[in-house]
């Protein structure tokens, strides 16, 4: 899979989209809405302390709302509550931790949850490669059972529709390609493809267990004898647990000069998330990618 965001953007439509930012007191989110307010006509309700956002805002102008709040918990609160109110429609969180924004958005009274379980989806971009992923769950959910992977491939798949895959092609990742009862991944591998193989309503086609070089190298699958489409050129990569989706993540940032977009699906709205030490471009186009999401 290859995407092109500045292709995608051109044919967005974005009617009376409102991005409330949770935690915007922060150059690097004040570059990336700046810059994403040049690409599509955005609105922001900004909410964070009041005096920093007015002093980033003479660096970089935008329409924006300012809501004063200094707690963190209060201001991933606030946020929910602008979606709740319908004064915005995409949230983004800022210099914030993750959980102050999650807190309030699956909290049972005040939440935004539209489904039980919530994931993160990140879209890979490696411009050395010509090529893109889309991998997860690689922020949110520890250590799914076979049930909770059931949902978060739908979650991601949604996500490839929308970003026009009409029949995405999802890799089940782990160590090995081979089903091996001592490693999890690929026991609930097997057990997600009796799944797909049975539901006639999937919307998807899925294959594993498969290690990385199995999905990277032609040339590995091959010489290993594996015949599958999807190890020539899957367009999801699901991950076994948190910590090796995290892993991989980090590493083709830093060491692949991956610049990856985030969102977490599964609330009323598209909820961006990226690293607080993510790049502003990094930032930029996980707001497109929300912005996308929304339409």
């Amino acid at each position: 899979m290859h995407f092109d965001f500045q292709n995608a953007t051109s044919n967005l439509k974005h009617h009376d989209v409102v991005i409330v930012v949770a935690g915007a007191a922060d150059h690097v989110v004040f570059q990336a809405i700046h810059q994403a307010s040049k690409v599509l006509p955005l609105k922001f309700i900004l909410i964070g302390n009041e005096s920093e956002i007015k002093s980033l805002l003479t660096q970089y102008p935008l329409s924006a709302q300012i809501i004063h709040e200094t707690n963190n918990s209060k201001i991933g609160e606030l946020a929910v509550k602008c979606i709740r109110d319908k004064q915005a429609n995409v949230i983004m969180k800022g210099l914030l931790d993750t959980k102050d924004v999650l807190k309030a958005v699956v909290n049972n009274t005040i939440g935004i949850k539209r489904q039980s379980l919530l994931s993160h989806v990140a879209l890979m971009q490696y411009p050395s490669l010509n090529k893109s992923f889309i991998i997860t769950d690689c922020a949110m959910n520890i250590q799914p059972n076979v049930e909770e992977k059931w949902q978060i491939i739908k979650n991601a798949v949604m996500v490839a529709i929308k970003l026009g895959i009409q029949t995405p092609k999802v890799a089940l990742i782990s160590a090995v390609e081979k089903v091996n009862p001592k490693i999890i991944s690929t026991t609930d591998a097997q057990t997600i493809m009796e799944r797909a193989k049975n539901d006639n309503k999937t919307n998807f086609i899925v294959d594993g267990p498969f290690a990385m070089d199995n999905i990277l190298s032609p040339h590995a699958a091959e010489h290993k004898g594996i015949v599958s489409e999807i190890a020539k050129d899957p367009d999801i990569l699901l991950f076994p647990d948190l910590v090796s989706g995290n892993v991989f993540y980090k590493s083709s940032v830093f060491l692949g000069n991956a610049v990856p977009a985030g969102v977490i699906i599964g609330a009323q709205v598209p909820i961006i998330l990226t690293s607080r030490a993510d790049s502003h471009e990094s930032k930029l186009n996980s707001i497109l990618l929300g912005v996308m999401l929304n339409d």
